[in-house]
């Protein structure tokens, strides 16, 4: 059998910069799974009970993102300084808009200590259940 998933949550407060005026803060959700190794979701949320608005992306985004720019596309990350203190720019792009977020560094380095501690670098591909990701992509049920 399996080694049950782990998953590590994390609670951030982060900032949503605003061009010409003050940044807001919005709560964000961090959750990585070791079913889905790779990846980290982010939900963002800006006011209490609103709906969350969630990313999935690679957890070496935000990880390379703490020291040197990272990314392509739609997820791209680089660290800065705002007033002082650490942050991990996360810039966000769809076809409904863009976003761009400042998380603290402290906070971000310790979810993702927490998420290489239960699936280390190198060792993702363990956690990946190829059997049943095939079928899903195939469209019928692995077998027993």
């Amino acid at each position: 059998m399996p080694p049950r998933p782990f998953t590590v949550t994390a609670e951030l407060l982060v900032s949503l910069v605003v061009p010409g005026s003050a940044a807001l803060p919005v709560r964000a959700s961090l959750v990585y799974d070791a079913a889905d190794p790779y990846a980290v979701r982010v939900g963002f949320r800006t006011v209490e009970g609103g709906e969350a608005v969630e990313w999935t992306f690679a957890r070496q985004l935000l990880t390379d993102g703490v020291t040197s720019p990272a990314g392509e596309g739609d997820v791209r990350t680089w660290p800065r300084s705002n007033e002082g203190e650490p942050v991990v720019c996360l810039s966000l792009t769809s076809p409904s808009g863009s976003a761009l977020f400042d998380l603290p560094v402290p906070e971000l380095v310790e979810f993702l200590t927490m998420s290489y501690a239960a699936v280390p670098t190198g060792a993702e591909g363990h956690h990946v259940n190829v059997e049943a990701e095939l079928a899903y992509l195939l469209g019928s049920t692995p077998e027993a």
